[in-house]
């Protein structure tokens, strides 16, 4: 009985890690709203890494998370270091593209909670008087990251991060001018 047992758990679990290996290469997050506010008003909240604070959902969080920047204050180069709790982990976030007003192009690397690279786009495409901004995060599965998305699914542990932080944004570039 015991070898059946045995024989099952092997087979349980060779099944897993090749339903795993199997799981898609490539991943892509992505979330979109619609701003009442012209992209040029939108744009310095995203391409400033100093700006996030007030719409980040990462910052309320952790508020206490330890924040390092280097380079310019923003556009290509700007970068974003962080240290936080179990709920944001620890990274660095480095502009690679900017392009005024229409997107922002960032490099993600991931240390904790474990290790990877991919990258984040904003992309603001005007609409009358009326902005949509899409966000996207995307990138490679290792095959850590495909076994833990057996698990875990990335589109309801980031999505939700992704709608929070756009209604902040959107709240923000929506508010009057005082």
């Amino acid at each position: 009985m015991l070898k059946i047992i045995g024989i099952l758990l092997v087979v349980a679990v060779a099944g897993l890690l090749i339903y795993a290996a199997m799981q898609p290469e490539d991943f892509r997050i992505q979330r979109s709203t619609t701003v009442k506010a012209p992209p040029e008003r939108i744009y310095p909240h995203i391409a400033n890494l100093h700006a996030w604070g007030p719409w980040s959902p990462w910052e309320k969080k952790d508020p206490a998370m330890k924040r390092t920047f280097s380079g310019p204050d923003s556009g290509v180069g700007a970068a974003y270091a962080w240290e936080g709790d179990k709920n944001v982990g620890s990274g660095k976030m480095t502009i690679l593209e900017a392009t005024a007003p229409g997107k922002v192009v960032i490099k993600l690397e991931f240390l904790k909670p474990f290790e990877a690279t991919n990258t984040a786009e904003f992309t603001l495409q005007p609409q009358g008087d009326s902005t949509t901004i899409n966000w996207a995060m995307y990138g490679k599965n290792k095959f850590l990251s495909k076994l833990v998305c057996v698990f875990m699914s990335m589109e309801k542990m980031v999505g939700p991060d992704f709608e929070a932080g756009l209604a902040g944004l959107k709240a923000l570039a929506e508010k009057p001018a005082s």
